[in-house]
């Protein structure tokens, strides 16, 4: 049975718009609508309360957003915000979650050697959800 944690990260990566990965390495060619992979991230240390005993986390994880082609701003825009359309449509994911949000990305310009430039960012999510235990 998975964990809390593991079932969050499964369910933020189905809701992933374009074609996402799951920890995986970056493709050596970009679909044309952009490539995302999810990082687990860290879970960071939980607030903890007792009786009952809580844990409540604010799990940073990552989603790498990466373009490429002659119109990679406009891409890249419109692939940011069809992640933030995704994570708005349901900030609890399905009851799994306190809340969801996402922080703006910090893009750049990545030259490759014979093909086009891409355009990738790095895009934290934070996921606030409360677990019996760290473990589970």
């Amino acid at each position: 049975m998975p964990t809390v944690r593991e079932t969050i990260l499964a369910a933020l990566h189905a809701r992933l718009p374009a074609t996402a990965l799951r920890g995986d390495v970056l493709a050596e060619r970009v679909p044309p609508d952009g490539l995302l992979i999810l990082r687990d991230g860290d879970p960071g240390e939980p607030e903890v309360t007792l009786s009952p005993v809580a844990y409540h986390y604010q799990h940073r994880a990552e989603i790498e957003a990466v373009i490429q082609g002659s119109d990679r701003d406009a891409a890249f825009d419109a692939l940011c915000a069809s992640i933030g359309t995704a994570i708005a449509a349901d900030r609890t994911m399905g009851g799994l979650c306190d809340w969801v949000e996402a922080e703006a990305p910090r893009p750049v310009d990545l030259p490759v050697e014979g093909a086009a430039r891409l355009k990738a960012a790095v895009i934290p999510v934070i996921l606030h959800y409360t677990t019996a235990d760290p473990l589970a």
